[in-house]
């Protein structure tokens, strides 16, 4: 109950919870289905690019054609990458989906970005054993990691003490891709050298 003394009236207090704002939803459902920080900042970027070329319309009014418009925009006036228009594309049909709990039609007319046809760079082990060489410390600790496990750079960057056993020769990721925890394996170099009790400390140069 509410009194105002202007009036001498008393009004009952509204029982209505205010909605809660479009992106805080998107946050709270990106963290629900724990999904990393780094898509949740970038599928906010593109629900922010997509609502401005909407003319600021709530997304709630705008539907396939206008995805399909946007997405187009993209590959025809932006030349953004293929991987980059996709990126664009997830965000919006978790927008819709996961948070408006909208369908979208299927969008056939979307214009594709071209995708370049290339063959990955990938160094020799001698190169890569070239490249351990001129660093040292958590730098090569991390780089080893890397390549001896097969970690991603936050997979690594989020290792803990605890999710080291060194007894069995192990490393626990939390919350991998996916949200799974797994035990990635290590390359034979690489488990030679945690058994020489390496610690962070470079293997010594051929030249040296």
């Amino acid at each position: 109950m509410t009194y105002h003394p202007e009036s001498a009236a008393i009004t009952p207090r509204s029982n209505t919870t205010p909605q809660p704002r479009l992106f805080d939803e998107v946050r709270r459902r990106l963290r629900l289905k724990h999904y990393s920080l780094s898509t949740e900042r970038i599928y906010l970027q593109w629900m922010r690019r997509f609502i401005l070329a909407s003319g600021r319309r709530h997304p709630r009014d705008r539907g396939g054609a206008e995805v399909e418009r946007f997405l187009s925009m993209l590959a025809t006036e932006g030349q953004v990458a293929a991987s980059t228009q996709n990126q664009a594309l997830s965000a919006l049909l978790f927008l819709y989906r996961e948070v408006l709990a909208q369908d979208l039609p299927w969008m056939n007319n979307i214009r594709r970005a071209k995708r370049p046809e290339r063959l990955p760079t990938v160094l020799t082990r001698d190169e890569v054993a070239a490249l351990l060489a001129e660093m040292s410390g958590v730098t090569w600790l991390m780089a080893g990691l890397l390549y001896g496990a097969g970690l991603r750079l936050m997979e690594c960057l989020r290792l803990r003490v605890q999710d080291i056993d060194f007894a069995r020769r192990e490393i626990m990721v939390r919350q991998g891709k996916g949200g799974k925890d797994q035990r990635p394996r290590r390359r034979h170099a690489t488990r030679r050298r945690w058994s020489e009790g390496g610690g962070i400390s470079p293997p010594p140069c051929s030249g040296a």
